[in-house]
């Protein structure tokens, strides 16, 4: 069972799901600054579903499956404040959302350092 891969494309499922359900359901019926807000919850998961769906079917251990993990948990923090806050949650999920994109810039460093590495 690779747990990485699927939690990756699950994530990428949900970001096309709710890409696709902002554009049309969500058009009209959010504020201009909810729209963004899920615009850019939906740019953000879907380039690092793809980059820790990569990582997962083709890294089994190490730094780089690390940063994987790491982009997924970054894109469910990211991408999850913004698009609750979206929907009326509290402004201050706002304060949460910089602790997924640290976690993104992380799992994109750890990828890089475990690239450099030599290999065993």
């Amino acid at each position: 069972m690779n747990r990485l891969a699927a939690a990756a494309a699950l994530i990428g499922f949900l970001g096309v799901a709710l890409g696709a359900f902002g554009a049309h359901a969500l058009d009209g019926r959010l504020t201009a600054e909810g729209m963004d807000w899920w615009h850019t919850a939906t740019l953000y998961v879907l380039p690092h579903a793809g980059a820790a769906l990569t990582i997962g079917l083709s890294v089994r251990a190490g730094l780089i499956r690390t940063g994987g993990w790491l982009m997924v948990l970054g894109a469910v923090i990211f991408a999850g404040t913004l698009y609750a806050m979206a929907l009326g949650a509290p402004r201050w999920f706002g304060a949460i959302t910089p602790i997924g994109g640290v976690s993104l810039l992380a799992g994109w460093a750890m990828a890089a350092l475990g690239s450099l590495r030599k290999s065993d």
